[in-house]
């Protein structure tokens, strides 16, 4: 087997670890969403709830990180300028942590209108985004250290020969981001 050979394997076998990654967090989010509509038919269920302003926010803020991360990869596969895309990739960083102070927000908002995750004044509904969230959150910080790693190895260099890994963790990142879109509209609308 050559060495070309040999890298190739390399590369399909990532990306298939990559799919399987996106799809078992596709299952998972599947499942507690359609626990969410079944859940819809509980006397207790609230009918009139209507999410905070923050979230919107940070859906406008995830969706714009999408399109920095893409510039930096733009950048740093067309041989542009290694350092406009350490910029945006800082940027992108900047920006998932903005988002994780939005949702902080907003469930800083859900608490002080008397929504609970747990307790005697929970309630099923605010506890599912509560877990929605939060889940998504514990991914979005794997995102954060993602988005270190390739600016480390974007800085160092490490992507002169094959910016592989750094495709698959744009991948992830825009994964994240539509999923998180896919939260909001689904707790929005079907909420």
């Amino acid at each position: 087997m050559s060495e070309n050979d040999l890298r190739l394997k390399k590369e399909k076998a990532k990306k298939m670890m990559l799919l399987f990654a996106l799809l078992s967090i596709t299952m998972t989010f599947g499942g507690l969403t359609s626990a969410y509509v079944v859940s819809k038919g509980r006397p207790d269920w609230l009918v009139d709830f209507t999410l905070p302003q923050s979230f919107i926010y940070s859906t406008f803020v995830i969706v714009l990180s999408s399109v920095t991360i893409q510039l930096s990869k733009f950048f740093l596969n067309n041989g542009k300028s290694k350092n406009r895309s350490l910029i945006f990739l800082a940027t992108t960083f900047i920006l998932g942590i903005i988002f994780l102070i939005l949702q902080f927000n907003g469930f800083n908002n859900l608490i002080d209108l008397g929504y609970y995750f747990a307790g005697a004044q929970s309630n099923v509904t605010t506890s599912f985004i509560y877990v929605l969230a939060f889940v998504h959150l514990l991914h979005l910080l794997a995102g954060l250290i993602v988005i270190s790693v390739l600016f480390y190895k974007t800085y160092y260099d490490k992507y002169i020969d094959s910016i592989l890994g750094f495709s698959l963790g744009v991948t992830f990142w825009h994964f994240l981001d539509l999923l998180w879109v896919y939260l909001f509209v689904f707790l929005y609308f079907i909420g």
